[in-house]
């Protein structure tokens, strides 16, 4: 089982675009992949539920806001598996073997994290508190229930920040990925989000020592809405990419283009771009090939 954390310090970078067909299209491949929400926005579970059945089937006891609030309650290996939904739009278009699974997110996550560093003692994560590792790895030790035993993927759509919710689900992590903007502001925060995750695991590790250690692997940068003029990328964008050389990060050979059209109509149909019928070619050729070469990443 492969499990990423999907991530940037900025939003709006098509970061929820990336998980819902990077997972989609894995699921579309005969594998099972689970979609985990960390992201108060619900970006992601609103691609597949609209507001008004998710308010009415998940949002008071189908939500990652009940699991964090039964770990606060000092259940810190509670369960898991009771909270994952399977969205059926996107499921009776997958062939038999695929499974495309989720744990919906809620909008009052924004104040667990309030909530864990009171219980860690204060505002600041408190290295020396009892519950500094179980509530660091509340999530790690949930996936590692049986119940999970049969995904192949597993892709966590992080908050565009850094705090606590969004530290359980690196932790929880083997890879690191990145989606950006070639823009200014998108690539600007790529460095400081490595350093930020360095630093982590080098507390978490000094904690946790003897025991198990973390060492998540950053994948790279996907670049996505990408912006084309004849002959490919205009040159704003080929600049910005040309950034990430100076930063010495990997970066996906696949991109992703800008389509309105297709990407912003996602929720609406319930079904991420892969997934939809008759829909533009090129982009869903580049979907696909960005599903293949994080596979290829993933297993090295």
């Amino acid at each position: 089982m492969s499990i990423t954390s999907v991530i940037n310090y900025k939003g709006g970078v098509g970061k929820t675009t990336v998980t819902a067909n990077l997972g989609a299209e894995l699921a579309a491949r005969g594998r099972r992949v689970l979609l985990i929400d960390l992201d108060p926005q619900a970006s992601l579970t609103f691609s597949f539920y609209p507001a008004d059945e998710w308010e009415k089937d998940l949002a008071y006891e189908k939500t990652i806001l009940q699991w964090y609030g039964s770990v606060l309650a000092d259940e810190p290996t509670g369960p898991l598996h009771p909270y994952v939904v399977t969205p059926e739009p996107a499921n009776a278009l997958l062939p038999e073997g695929g499974r495309l699974d989720l744990v919906a997110s809620h909008l009052g996550l924004v104040d667990v994290d309030l909530d864990i560093a009171a219980a860690l003692g204060g505002s600041r994560f408190q290295h020396g508190s009892p519950h500094f590792l179980p509530l660091h790895r509340a999530l790690a030790d949930a996936l590692a229930g049986e119940e999970f035993a049969g995904y192949d993927d597993i892709l966590i759509d992080c908050a565009p920040n850094f705090t606590m919710v969004t530290r359980t689900g690196i932790v929880a992590s083997e890879h690191i990925l990145t989606p950006a903007r070639p823009d200014y502001l998108s690539t600007l925060g790529i460095d400081y989000l490595r350093s930020k995750v360095s630093e982590l695991v080098r507390d978490f590790n000094r904690v946790a020592a003897p025991g198990p250690t973390i060492d998540p692997q950053y994948l790279g940068v996907v670049f996505t809405m990408i912006q084309y003029a004849a002959g490919g990328p205009i040159n704003a964008s080929r600049n910005y990419m040309k950034f990430t050389d100076s930063l010495e990060v990997p970066v996906f050979r696949q991109t992703i283009r800008e389509n309105k059209t297709l990407f912003g109509t996602a929720g609406e149909r319930r079904l991420p771009a892969v997934l939809v019928p008759n829909a533009n070619e090129t982009v869903q050729h580049e979907l696909r090939q960005l599903a293949s070469e994080f596979l290829a990443r993933t297993r090295l």
